[in-house]
């Protein structure tokens, strides 16, 4: 798996666009019309083409049988040290509505969180439904949170963090089991962040400490990875326990899913 994949994959692997195309669709029923997992790509990297937003990269992950997807496209879009990413699910099998979600890439590490839960974009795959206008209300939406975005980046990269307070963090996040992740990346996280592999998470800040949670991820198997760092947990035990030490406000420091993706 290469370093910026970050989703199950199709046979093991995550595809490109082109390969997604390949992927069966089901017929449609009297009730329930599927649509092709690489039309919806299609149409939406034109959604956001009308609103000049390109597409730098994109990967998809797709169940064995073909009937779910995970997507991550990467957009021309920058802030500081990032750059903004949406991340997009799509079923076949009606266990799961057609959403979206916004999050970042940092440049250095290609880390990939995202700020919150998937948000769904329309109620069903009904014979009325009009896919490019419910995109383009799920990327209205999405560009709304580019500015808070950032602005939270900002605020994490100021917000200095004792040494105290990361180690208690790392200890509630995995000895208390408050993240979704094996214990024993309890120790790779703390070595990344103490001794972080590079100079732009030196400082002992917030940023820092979350980039330390999404570097160990990649340790993990696709999918448990791809929960651990889609979603937030605000006003989790974890957030408590920061927020108690005086580390200010980092709701989505941990992004976890609230519920199972696949």
């Amino acid at each position: 798996m290469s370093e910026t994949s970050t989703l199950i994959g199709y046979s093991g692997r995550t595809i490109g666009r082109e390969e997604l195309t390949l992927v069966p669709t089901p017929p449609a029923t009297e009730t329930h019309r599927p649509i092709p997992h690489h039309e919806i790509v299609r149409a939406l990297v034109e959604t956001l083409g009308f609103r000049h937003i390109g597409v730098v990269h994109d990967e998809y992950a797709v169940s064995p049988d073909g009937m779910k997807v995970f997507g991550v496209l990467d957009l021309a879009t920058e802030m500081e040290g990032c750059r903004f990413s949406i991340g997009l699910r799509n079923s076949h099998d009606k266990s799961m509505r057609l959403a979206m979600t916004c999050g970042y890439r940092v440049f250095v590490c290609s880390n990939m969180a995202f700020a919150g839960d998937f948000t769904p974009v329309l109620a069903k795959h009904s014979k009325s439904f009009s896919l490019v206008d419910s995109l383009a209300i799920g990327v209205d939406r999405m560009q709304r949170n580019f500015e808070p975005m950032r602005k939270q980046v900002e605020a994490w990269q100021r917000s200095e963090l004792a040494d105290v307070t990361a180690k208690v963090v790392i200890y509630e996040a995995f000895v208390e089991g408050r993240l979704e992740a094996p214990r024993h990346l309890a120790r790779t996280v703390h070595d990344l962040y103490f001794e972080p592999k590079y100079e732009e998470f030196r400082p002992r800040t917030i940023w820092s400490l979350s980039n330390a949670f999404t570097s160990a991820f990649k340790e993990l198997e696709p999918i448990p990875q791809f929960k651990a760092t889609t979603g937030r947990i605000p006003g989790s035990p974890v957030l408590r326990v920061v927020l108690a030490c005086g580390a200010g406000s980092v709701d989505g420091l941990f992004p976890t899913s609230s519920s199972s993706l696949l």
